[in-house]
């Protein structure tokens, strides 16, 4: 990947020390992804950490955080979505073929996310995890999962809500679906919700060396 643009609109800086790499509310159908292409003579992929409480769309009718109060590149979309309530990386594009990749179903494009959660799951919950739960709408696709230190980070605003005398845990989950809330939903299910909720990857793309708040853009594919 070579950056040929760093945003300079900086909304939480990273602490001191880059996170250690350890390894949308848009619907992914957006209605102008059939469009985005069509103009362009070059395209653009812009990786983006989303901050904690930004919606991942352009506008918003209740004045909350959107994307348009960090990027100001035009004729681009989100590539798939990130939850108001979840932090990190957000992949924008005006390559229709790049968006499908990511998003459809069948190319099973893998994810990892950071997940903090309330209490420390056993290797009996990280196996059933791994291995699939039954959630509400269907039994999950095999995951990688594994407990992780806790990484270098930049600071919530504002901090998890975290009970007194229960400890937390970090989990690396590395899913191919897209379900609604899925993570979230997958650690309720073993009794350890998530509290923090960090996308660190999307396929061969990762939130190193972009600040959160901040993005990179790179030609083509990446």
């Amino acid at each position: 990947m070579n950056p040929e643009q760093k945003s300079k609109k900086p909304f939480y800086k990273m602490s001191a020390t880059a996170p250690q790499k350890a390894s949308s509310r848009e619907k992914s159908n957006h209605p102008a992804r059939s469009k985005i292409a069509a103009d362009c003579k070059s395209f653009t992929t812009v990786l983006f950490n989303k901050p904690f409480n930004v919606l991942c769309q352009f506008t918003d009718e209740n004045d909350r955080a959107t994307l348009k109060d960090f990027i100001d590149i035009p004729n681009i979309y989100a590539a798939g979505r990130l939850d108001f309530d979840s932090e990190g990386l957000l992949l924008l594009t005006n390559d229709g073929a790049l968006a499908n990749k990511i998003t459809s179903p069948k190319h099973k494009t893998n994810k990892t996310y950071w997940a903090q959660v309330e209490g420390v799951p056993s290797k009996e919950d990280i196996h059933r995890l791994a291995k699939g739960v039954q959630l509400k709408d269907g039994i999950t696709a095999p995951a990688k999962i594994n407990i992780m230190r806790a990484p270098n980070i930049w600071d919530r605003n504002p901090p998890i809500r975290q009970r007194k005398h229960i400890p937390t845990a970090w989990l690396s989950i590395t899913i191919s679906e897209g379900r609604n809330r899925q993570v979230r939903r997958m650690t309720a299910h073993i009794g350890h919700p998530t509290l923090r909720l960090i996308r660190y990857a999307i396929g061969k793309w990762t939130l190193d060396g972009v600040d959160n708040g901040e993005y990179l853009t790179i030609s083509g594919d990446g």
